[in-house]
């Protein structure tokens, strides 16, 4: 399977840069797995409901929302937040 790029909304890409330094961390991690896989069970990953093309991780308390865009090979991150937030405007 070929590797995907992963690239950030610029309003994801400001999340990720607050979020605290044990969060990013694992969040780093979680985004490595999905550049090789985003469709790995090994993330408890779940589709959207409602919003049929996104999909969601969780990291403790915090989400990931992305998308896949498998025709360029692209994991496109939408949202990064507290589960709390982050589903508010989607």
């Amino acid at each position: 399977m070929a590797s995907y790029r992963i690239e950030f909304v610029k309003s994801a890409r400001q999340e990720f840069d607050r979020l605290p330094a044990k969060v990013h961390g694992k969040i780093v991690e979680a985004l490595r797995f999905l550049s090789e896989n985003p469709y790995s069970e090994l993330l408890r990953i779940k589709k959207m409901k409602g919003v049929p093309s996104l999909y969601r991780i969780r990291i403790g308390d915090y989400r990931v929302v992305y998308e896949v865009r498998n025709e360029s090979l692209v994991v496109l991150v939408i949202k990064i937040g507290h589960r709390r937030e982050v589903y508010r405007n989607l």
